[in-house]
């Protein structure tokens, strides 16, 4: 899970405390790191300690770091600490930063004390609020403590999200579809905001690549089609389900082209006059590779299924839905459905390929129910120049046979829920995955620039989880 976010490690002492004592910690923090297979960048050989405590020791690591490209900074306060070199590294780096310092030992028969870690975290802290630098607090905690562990695999997700969010390239197929008003999205906002960038194509140069991978790339397209037909029933046509799979490579190549991590697609109606199918199907086997791309152009969307599926180290694939109608005897039970793109592991049944959508009379679409469990419902949207992310809860729940791809969710309290969603800034498509990965969501929004928002009033149990004082925020 660890290898593909690089850590800068950065243990701190102060001169007036043992040097010998922060030298074994830090030690001690390394052969940790190390049994939890953390990828991190070292220090050793800027001074005879391998500590960061001052200015030419820090430009050092400063300069390693950036050769290095990290994805994040780990403090480690091995005594009291160099708070201001601590700030000052923090701030060339412009990264995730994680804070944390060992819990200080008894003091000696005489009175004495080695390290002051803990009062050397107050410091540290202060300093880099001066700094304007946001920052996660790992408690002070014994490194053999099962929280110090799950602390840093989170702040491992959370610079996962970060990077995946500040990287991101959205390849935009087609115009939103005009009735589609609450799918509109300020680009420049979200370069001048987030670095976020749109590659915008029409939909002739897509139908252009269907027809030249149609007659250029077939062994590519008859690989996709085995693959389709491995996973799920093919009810279409054969000259349907090519289509399918050239649209499929199509989108692929032009990712790949315009240096896109995800895609978002008018899926209608133009669509299907120039090739006759649905997209959907296509959208739902990239989702399992790992390039998820929206229905409806909802560029917003695919952000939120980007960040969720980060906040899994892609161990997990989101589903991507509208939120559609109340469950029929389920007070706060809801359907998550509609034209719903659902990567094809999610699915709880084998999925099948239909011979029509059951709104639009054409092929191209999914029909599979998705797994049971514990799912975290993420939703990245904006206006008036303001960002949030919503973020919650809720758990599948027995409901009626939907056709299409559905899941039903059971809220702690569907009204709350239904009410964010109408008051906004939010629209009814949502990313959900199944995992609980609220925590660490709710913790990459200070670097990311996007307020955080609840549906449910969990706030104060994310931040005793973060803290180590709960388990899980899933009641």
């Amino acid at each position: 899970m660890t290898q593909s976010i690089k850590l800068g490690f950065a243990p701190t002492r102060r001169n007036i405390f043992s040097a010998d004592a922060a030298i074994e910690y830090a030690n001690l923090t390394r052969d940790k790191l190390n049994k939890m297979d953390v990828n991190y960048i070292d220090i050793r050989e800027v001074n005879d300690d391998g500590l960061l405590y001052d200015d030419a020791g820090m430009k050092k690591i400063a300069a390693k770091f950036s050769d290095e490209k990290i994805d994040g900074l780990f403090l480690a306060n091995e005594n009291f600490g160099t708070e201001y070199e601590c700030a000052r590294l923090a701030k060339k780096l412009d990264v995730p930063v994680l804070l944390w310092g060992p819990k200080d030992e008894a003091p000696a028969a005489d009175g004495s004390r080695l390290r002051d870690t803990q009062c050397g975290l107050f410091a540290i802290g202060k300093v880099l609020r001066r700094f304007q630098i946001p920052f996660t607090y790992l408690v002070n905690i014994d490194i053999d403590d099962p929280e110090f562990e799950r602390g840093v695999n989170d702040f491992i997700k959370v610079c996962n999200i970060v990077k995946t969010f500040k990287n991101t390239r959205i390849l935009q197929v087609g115009t939103r579809p005009f009735d589609f008003w609450s799918t509109m999205v300020n680009e420049g906002e979200l370069l001048e905001k987030f670095n976020i960038s749109l590659s915008p194509i029409p939909l002739t140069e897509i139908v252009k690549e269907i027809h030249d991978v149609q007659k250029n790339d077939l062994t590519e397209i008859n690989e996709t089609i085995e693959k389709f037909k491995q996973i799920a029933d093919i009810d279409i046509t054969d000259e349907d389900l090519n289509m399918v799979a050239a649209l499929k490579v199509a989108l692929s190549h032009k990712m790949t082209e315009y240096g896109c991590n995800a895609g978002a697609i008018q899926c209608w109606t133009a669509l299907q006059d120039e090739i006759g199918i649905l997209p959907y199907a296509s959208e739902s086997l990239l989702q399992d590779e790992g390039t998820p791309v929206t229905c409806e152009t909802d560029i917003h969307g695919v952000i939120s299924e980007l960040l969720v599926e980060a906040a899994t180290m892609g161990d997990e694939r989101a589903i991507f839905a509208d939120v559609n109608c109340r469950h029929p005897e389920n007070p706060n039970g809801e359907l998550l459905q509609h034209l719903g793109v659902f990567p094809f592991s999610t699915a709880k049944n084998k999925p099948s390929l239909p011979k029509s959508h059951f709104v639009f009379d054409f092929p191209g679409s999914v029909a599979l129910q998705t797994k049971d469990g514990e799912y975290t419902l993420c939703r990245f949207d904006g206006d008036n120049g303001k960002y949030n992310l919503l973020l919650g809860n809720a758990k599948s729940c027995e409901g009626p046979y939907e056709q299409g791809t559905y899941l039903w969710l059971q809220f702690a309290n569907l009204n709350r829920f239904e009410t964010k969603l109408v008051y906004g800034p939010y629209i009814h498509h949502i990313a959900a995955v199944r995992a609980d990965v609220v925590p660490v969501l709710y913790e990459a929004c200070k670097y990311l620039g996007v307020t955080p928002d609840f549906y449910d009033p969990i706030e104060d149990d994310v931040k005793a989880y973060l803290r180590g004082d709960i388990d899980s925020i899933v009641k």
